[in-house]
């Protein structure tokens, strides 16, 4: 399913003062990162996934034209969808934005972390293969 390419400008439009930003096709749709956390996502499915806490997403929820995020039977926390008339205005687009930027700015993946941890490992992996290789290769053929 293709996302909104309207939408994904005016987004684009929202973000344009910013260099730290990077769009990545995902979830269906077009996702916006900023320092490698997902903030915000056109989704192919219709409407904007913005990522605001699990703290939070209880009170966003109330709000007109906003409703839970479903992928397959699973329920994503922390993200809500907000459908066309929630961000019909540049002024309402932009409040949904940067209220995903905050809340990303504030909380860094926790992916990041576990990356850093186990990239070494990854190192020491080829190592061993690329010994394996060179060790392979020195045989003589029988």
């Amino acid at each position: 399913m293709a996302y909104d390419e309207e939408t994904a400008a005016r987004v684009r439009k929202v973000l344009s003062g910013r260099r730290d930003v990077v769009e990545k096709k995902m979830m269906g749709g077009l996702s916006f990162m900023a320092d490698g956390a997902m903030f915000c996502s056109v989704s192919g499915r219709g409407g904007l996934l913005v990522r605001v806490g699990a703290e939070a997403q209880e009170r966003v929820l109330r709000e007109p034209h906003v409703q839970p995020v479903g992928m397959g039977k699973r329920m994503m926390t922390g993200f809500v969808r907000v459908a066309p008339e929630g961000y019909r205005t540049d002024a309402a687009l932009k409040k949904w934005v940067e209220r995903g930027i905050a809340f990303a700015a504030a909380n860094p993946p926790a992916a990041r972390a576990k990356q850093k941890r186990t990239a070494p490992k990854r190192a020491a992996a080829q190592g061993k293969s690329a010994k394996r290789r060179t060790t392979n290769s020195a045989r003589s053929p029988d």
